[in-house]
This record gives C-alpha cells, sequence and structure tokens, in this order.
C-alpha cells in the first residue's frame, strides 16, 4: 500500500494544501486543496473518496475533481462518509446553486458520483485496503480513519480535539504503525482551539498518554505562520515521543 500526501496543512499560502491524502493511486482521503496539484491523468484514476467531515478545507476540491473528470468517468466516483456530512455535502454543494448535483449528471440512472452513507466502527475493503470509520470530536459531526494492509496499519486523525473513541479504537488492535494526527493551534491559541474543536501540544499530549502503541507519529494542519511555534511546544512537552511535520509529497509505504 501507498499513502501520498496531497495537502497537509490547516490553511493555504504559497506551497501549502489543505487536506487530502491518496492510497494506491485512486482512492482519496478527503479532498482538500491538494487535489489540484494532480495532473488531468492522476484524476481520472480515483475512484473513491473518504471524507472525514463536511469543512470546506477537506471538500472543496471535491466539485472541482468531479467536474474536471466529467467527460472521462466511466464508473462513478463514490464518496464514502457518515450520512449527515453526505447530507451537508448534497444540501450546501451539489445543490445547483453552488455547484451542479453531479450525482444526477449526465442522467439519474448513470451519474458520475455517488454516495454511500459508512456508520462509526464500519469497515469497508477495497483491493486488500481495509478502511475503518471512527468516530473523533470536532465542531461538526467528524471521523477519523484506520487504515490496514496487510498487517500494517495507519491511523489518521481528520479534525477533533479531546476525545476517548479514537484512543480506545486504535488500543483494540495489537499495532499501529503510524499515526497522522492534528495539532491546529499553538497554546497560545488555547481557548481558540477548545472553541474550535482542534488539538493543540498540550491537549495533544493529554490524548496520546491514552495510545498504548508507539507508532511513528507525523503532525498536520498546522495553521499556517505558526508552524514553529506547534512544533516548538510539542517536542517540550512529549520529548519521549518522536513527532515529525507532515510534509506535502510525503510517501508511505506498507
Amino acid at each position: 500500500m501507498k499513502l501520498r500526501v496531497l495537502g497537509c496543512s490547516g490553511g493555504v499560502a504559497q506551497g501549502l494544501r489543505t487536506t487530502s491524502l491518496l492510497i494506491n493511486d485512486k482512492i482519496l482521503i478527503d479532498a482538500g486543496t491538494g487535489v489540484g496539484d494532480l495532473s488531468l491523468e492522476e484524476m481520472a484514476k480515483i475512484e473513491h473518496i473518504f471524507i472525514t467531515h463536511s469543512h470546506i478545507d477537506h471538500v472543496g476540491f471535491l466539485p472541482l475533481l468531479v467536474d474536471s473528470m466529467f467527460s472521462s468517468i466511466t464508473t462513478p466516483i463514490t464518496v464514502h462518509s457518515q450520512a449527515v456530512t453526505i447530507q451537508a455535502i448534497r444540501d450546501h454543494i451539489f445543490n445547483w446553486i453552488i455547484w451542479p448535483d453531479f450525482s444526477q449528471l449526465p442522467r439519474p440512472d448513470n451519474a458520475v458520483l455517488a454516495f454511500q452513507a459508512m456508520a462509526p466502527d464500519e469497515t469497508i475493503l477495497l483491493d486488500d485496503v481495509l478502511f475503518q470509520m471512527i468516530e473523533v470530536s470536532h465542531t461538526v459531526p467528524a471521523v477519523a480513519y484506520r487504515i490496514e494492509h496487510d498487517g500494517k496499519s495507519i491511523a489518521f486523525s481528520g479534525d477533533t480535539s479531546s476525545n476517548d473513541t479514537l484512543w480506545d479504537r486504535l488500543n483494540a488492535y495489537s499495532s499501529l504503525d503510524i499515526l497522522i494526527v492534528e495539532s491546529a493551534f499553538s497554546d497560545e491559541q488555547y481557548d481558540l482551539a477548545l472553541l474550535s474543536r482542534h488539538y493543540t501540544p498540550s491537549l495533544l499530549a493529554q490524548d496520546l498518554s491514552k495510545l498504548r502503541h508507539d507508532p511513528e507519529i507525523y503532525i498536520t494542519h498546522l495553521k499556517p505562520g505558526d508552524e514553529q511555534k506547534i512544533t516548538e511546544e510539542l517536542f517540550k512537552l512529549r520529548p519521549a515521543r518522536q513527532f515529525k511535520i507532515l510534509q506535502n509529497d510525503t510517501i508511505f509505504k506498507l
């Protein structure tokens, strides 16, 4: 299994792209602005998209991807997410006002876009890769994903703050190889982080104490301009943990 990071920033600026991870060249987790760096040939390979939640930095390039591929899609691109998230995407994006409803085009019986609802703890197997949805805590309904292939696993937190479900689910397995987890704000913005339901280094450190595994840990979703401050705070709080800051175009192979 190959996972390529297309975008991992908490905002946009030159060289910064919002969240999107590409698995085996044809499965996306989230569809942030990182999708826009794919070539048309690369976008044409995408068959499935797993969405963590409905915020624009995670779904904003979904309508543009489908539109760009419209004439070349022979099998519908399937979007997997919670039912409430799918409804939000349909109501507020594919509503004929913000964007055409591609789940009805070119015809309702032959559309280029399909939606498949999942529930927390449900799993889907695609090409020998297992995707497990895990409920997390954010300002809107949100999930993490645990991805497993050939006995190896990666967990991606999506957007979240303090919770028990993510750590309980990960601890239920014998191992975890890679953890990609957010820390959007520095501790100087602790109140804002609580309001927006994101981790800061201190909040993340508290929750990492719940994790029994010792995976490689990559920090994602840092707000632009605060990367150095967040990084310094992380290393001070958890010196025993080996943190790395996730970068665009990082490739993991399991």
